[in-house]
């Protein structure tokens, strides 16, 4: 206990002494009843001679098979207790040299952890020879082991994923942690391959680390970096806060995972020349290389064929040739990745450490070639990714663009992003250049994809000061005043179309003329829409739908129409319904009571399926959600509590509302329910809903139409139902609070309302509470657009006051001030 709380040792220094003081201990009860012919050996991690504070310890009682059996039992009893009396965690085993070795070729686990085996205490010669026969053992079966210990290796990344872009990851089992350092040692102890030392020994540093004041603050034996926990163990390491925490795990772990493919693309070349063509599932997973590196139709690989000037190719690896001199060529950096990527080659170890070696730094601007080997390099699709990793890990990215450091490794903690903010950049000019072939330009859609969120390293709007990097970069790079000014719009607007169209009422001209002139040309909006979708596929799955699809490409064409000089057209007037909506309006007023249809246009079918429930009993229908939505329209005369009432109904059903729209409707004929004409003018409330299911089928019409007439009379229990549904719900969050919600006025968006833009964690009810909270307020919802990004809503309120006209400046405030009181 006094080692864990001395501040004088810590990192490397205090594993190694916690290691000694435990063997130490662990002898001292070995030495007391301990027969001949036995040894208390360590293996597995505390084998290497390292102890986290909470570490198990894996031991080994080793005997030469002539002690007898109670003897050993009682020495294993002498060692176990004492250590389960602590409270550690302990893996161990009593077994013969025979039975080790048994158990080392029926389980790969046990084989590396003898390849760590120490002698801690006994027969210093028994340990010897165990260690000896598990080394030439593994060294002799590294054929089959390696390719083996390789799978293990994918499988364990494909369950925990990638440790430098998980916001909660296992410092351990995730891809880039500590098991696969574990395989790089057991690698280089084969003697067929060894793992690239830069950096190697400071990343699993830094993981180790960071796993001890993970231990050490929790007082748990976990390996698990959970949300709660960062800030805690950002603290213990002395940082100032926890992204910088993650930044340097991020770091670390890139680190480990680059030495991974470099060590087992080298272990699949030594296999390869070992066995000619691979045989076997297992061997093709790890020989495989790239995309020529195997034989052709039994065809022999050449040994250097041309890729590019000064770049060949090279036992599937792209190389530079004998000839090439980098420290006369500043463009070879540039033009041997691309010639990898478009190849489909990993870029060689050797070519990059030269590279980052000799080449000296291009011009600036840049020549013409360096440009174009540049966007060659960011055309290439997924190619492009490890050749770009391979590059950053030598630096040469950070020469190129000085800017990257600052985004490198940086988290982001939107759950949203899959990825880092640099790989994230890498995967949307990947994204973009399947969709080359859209734009005049895909030059400009390339570079604009990669540096569209270059300004997310610096403090304030990573948009507006992404703009001013982009400048400067692209006039780096050597793009003209023109194109430079093309991209600086793209990075500036890069969020404005997906925001507009999910969040703004497109029938507003106001709100296509703003994008109009913000864009300011045909071809930029045809780049921005292309980056949008890139950006958005890039970002993670919630983040792109055949619903944002179909809404961007809309409101695409309406800004193109005005770019061609047609008039915004106005489709805001109340007053004005389609056949359909005067139909359910005419039969709410008529019957007094809601009428309620869906609208659920099937997958690949341009026809729909509709099922309604009026007053009179027609039965609804259950529908498979739709991915670009289903139209929900609900009328009924004009009351107090609609809006609330029928997004808490919703809520009740899972139904997830993408966009909403309120309509107060005068008919021009009246006729009562007996047929004949009166002289009263009815008002009806319309509202359509774009909603979908989030999970199974829809509801019924019927009993959506039930809930919605109870809600509105008081019976449903609407609001202890919703209080139950998110009581239910918030334990599933995470110990994190979330950040306050927060509702705005964004100014001069319309001119017919007052856009009142809300942002709050999503949660079942939250557009109820709002409805609830607007119509308490006394004003008038025309329509609704609602988004969510994971666990963040973001919905926008076109209101006017009870007259139908915007809100004052007065007014607008006091609404969002009151929206953001009743969410807290």
């Amino acid at each position: 206990m006094r080692l864990l709380q001395d501040t004088e040792l810590s990192g490397p220094d205090r594993r190694r002494a916690l290691s000694r003081l435990t063997d130490q201990w662990l002898a001292q009860l070995f030495a007391a009843a301990a027969p001949a012919g036995t040894a208390l050996v360590a293996v597995g991690g505390y084998g290497h001679g390292e102890l986290s504070p909470r570490s198990d310890l894996d031991l080994l009682l080793l005997h030469d098979g002539s002690t007898e059996a109670g003897a050993l039992a009682a020495l294993a009893d002498r060692l176990w207790y004492p250590v389960w009396d602590l409270g550690l965690a302990l893996d161990h085993s009593v077994r013969t040299l025979a039975e080790a070795r048994t158990a080392a070729e029926e389980d790969l686990k046990v084989q590396l952890g003898l390849l760590e085996a120490r002698h801690v205490a006994g027969d210093e010669d028994l340990t010897a020879e165990l260690r000896t026969a598990a080394l030439a053992r593994w060294r002799a079966e590294a054929r089959t082991r390696l390719p083996e210990l390789h799978e293990f290796a994918t499988e364990r990344a494909r369950r925990h994923g990638e440790l430098r872009f998980l916001l909660e990851p296992d410092l351990k089992e995730a891809r880039g942690g500590l098991r696969d350092l574990t395989a790089l040692r057991a690698v280089a102890a084969s003697w067929l391959a060894d793992a690239p030392r830069e950096g190697l020994r400071e990343a699993r540093d830094t993981l180790l680390d960071v796993r001890d004041a993970l231990h050490l603050t929790t007082g748990r034996a976990t390996d698990r970096l959970a949300l709660q926990d960062q800030d805690q163990v950002a603290a213990a390491l002395g940082l100032l806060d926890s992204d910088i925490l993650l930044r340097r795990v991020y770091e670390a772990a890139g680190a480990v995972s680059y030495a991974g493919d470099v060590t087992w693309r080298e272990v699949g070349r030594v296999l390869r020349s070992r066995t000619g063509a691979p045989r076997g599932a297992r061997l093709r997973g790890l020989l495989g290389g790239g995309r020529r590196s195997a034989s052709r139709a039994g065809a022999p690989v050449q040994e250097r064929t041309p890729l590019a000037e000064g770049v060949v190719e090279h036992e599937g690896e792209a190389a530079l040739a004998l000839h090439a001199r980098p420290d006369r060529d500043p463009v070879l950096p540039l033009r041997a990745a691309a010639a990898a990527a478009q190849a489909g080659l990993p870029l060689a170890l050797p070519a990059v450490r030269k590279l980052a070696r000799t080449a000296p730094e291009l011009p600036v601007p840049w020549p013409a070639e360096a440009r174009e080997e540049f966007v060659t390099l960011l055309g290439a699709g997924e190619a492009t990714v490890p050749v770009w990793e391979a590059m950053d890990a030598a630096g040469l990215i950070a020469r190129l663009l000085p800017d990257w450091e600052r985004v490198r490794c940086r988290p982001q903690r939107n759950p949203v992003h899959r990825y880092t903010v640099d790989r994230h950049l890498v995967e949307t000019a990947v994204r973009a250049s399947a969709l080359t072939r859209r734009v005049h330009r895909p030059d400009l859609l390339l570079t604009g994809a990669l540096l569209h969120d270059i300004g997310k390293g610096w403090p304030g709007d990573h948009s507006v000061t992404g703009e001013t990097i982009t400048r400067d970069l692209a006039a780096r790079i050597g793009f003209d005043a023109v194109d430079t000014r093309t991209l600086a719009t793209l990075v500036r607007h890069h969020l404005l179309l997906v925001e507009t169209a999910t969040r703004r009422n497109l029938d507003d001209p106001a709100t296509v003329r703003s994008v109009a002139e913000a864009v300011g040309s045909h071809g930029t909006l045809e780049l921005l829409h292309a980056l949008t979708e890139a950006d958005a596929l890039a970002t993670g799955p919630a983040a792109w739908s055949s619903w944002r699809a179909t809404l961007v490409a809309d409101l695409v064409s309406r800004v193109a129409a005005v770019l061609a000089g047609e008039p915004a057209a106005d489709q805001t007037d109340d007053g004005e319904l389609t056949a359909e909506g005067e139909r359910l309006a005419m039969e709410a007023w008529r019957t007094g009571d809601p009428v309620l249809t869906l609208y659920a246009q099937k997958a690949g079918h341009p026809e729909a399926a509709t099922a309604s429930e009026g007053a009179h009993g027609a039965s609804g229908g259950e529908h498979g959600p739709e991915p670009v939505g289903v139209e929900l329209s609900v009328a009924l005369p004009e009351q107090p509590g609609v809006l609330p009432a029928v997004a808490g109904v919703l809520a009740l059903h899972k139904l997830t509302v993408r966009a909403a729209d309120l309509r107060l409707a005068e008919l021009p004929t009246a006729v009562a329910e007996d047929g004949t004409a009166t002289d009263e003018t009815p008002r009806v409330l319309l509202l359509t809903w774009r909603v979908a299911a989030q999970y199974g089928s829809l509801p019924q019409a019927a009993r959506l139409r039930e809930d919605v007439v109870r809600a509105l009379d008081g019976s449903l229990g609407l609001a202890s139902r919703l209080a139950e549904r998110e009581a239910a719900y918030r334990p599933r969050r995470t110990g994190v609070q979330p950040p306050p919600p927060r509702a705005n006025v964004a100014p001069g968006d319309s001119a017919a309302a007052t856009v009142i833009e809300v942002r709050a964690q999503d949660a079942p009810g939250l557009l109820h509470r709002i409805g609830r909270a607007l119509e308490e307020a006394g004003v008038r919802v025309r329509s609704a657009h609602v988004s969510t990004l994971g666990a963040n809503a973001v919905d926008a309120f076109y209101v006017t006051d009870a007259a139908g006209a915007p809100l004052s400046d007065v007014a607008a405030a006091r609404l969002a001030q009151r929206l953001e009181a009743e969410l807290r």
